[in-house]
């Protein structure tokens, strides 16, 4: 009689401690570094996103600035365009008579302010000569960009660029006071116009526009 071979029951398969503690460890591992994978991939989309919005931002600037520029007067009784370092002081049409637009950068916001326009000589040149003395604050005041940390403006005459605060050509002769009246602002003579204006803005933070430059061509300005 032959015995039917005896099976021996095996021992239960199953993971020890140890071998669930490392998997537990790799897989919180593994679970971290997708989480700073994606928090990477959300900052960047975040950090896009703010820059698409700046350069939205800075384009709607420019278009406003090569507006003021196209549209300066030539034949103003005042210089049609002035900066003095701060600010930029410039006389454009309006259908209502004259219009004065003052640019200027106050703590890292580049400001456009423009008065009421007027058909009075001595209404514009008295607020012509009262612009320096704008604050920031005035109503009228916009901004139409922010983290600018500084701007140059250079004038195309005679074939080069030179500093906007450089004189130049006078077009007429000074309408400043008359001696012995008083009351009546001193402006100076009125230059004949550059050929174009170049900006160039420095912005702040860690932007990847840097510097940003336009060039502007002026109608009517002086070969």
């Amino acid at each position: 009689m032959v015995r039917p071979p005896i099976r021996r029951s095996l021992p239960a398969q199953g993971f020890t401690l140890i071998e669930v503690l490392v998997a537990l460890v790799v897989m919180s591992i593994l679970a971290g570094l997708s989480w700073q994978a994606v928090d990477a991939m959300v900052r960047t989309r975040q950090a896009m996103d703010q820059q698409s919005q700046r350069l939205v931002v800075l384009g709607t600037a420019m278009a406003q600035w090569e507006q003021d520029l196209q549209g300066l007067l030539n034949d103003a009784p005042l210089p049609a365009v002035h900066f003095d370092g701060a600010r930029l002081r410039l006389l454009r049409r309006s259908p209502e008579g004259v219009q004065l637009v003052v640019w200027s950068l106050r703590d890292g916001r580049w400001l456009r302010w423009a008065d009421r326009p007027t058909a009075l000589e001595a209404d514009l040149a008295q607020a012509w000569a009262q612009a320096p003395q704008l604050l920031g604050r005035e109503p009228g005041h916009i901004t139409l960009a922010q983290g600018v940390e500084s701007w140059q403006l250079y004038f195309f005459r005679g074939n080069a660029w030179s500093n906007a605060q450089s004189s130049g050509d006078l077009a007429t002769p000074s309408p400043g006071q008359p001696p012995g009246q008083a009351g009546t602002p001193t402006v100076p003579g009125r230059e004949r116009l550059p050929q174009a204006v170049r900006l160039v803005l420095s912005l702040q933070g860690e932007s990847a526009l840097g510097t940003l430059r336009r060039d502007v061509l002026l109608p009517g300005g002086q070969p």
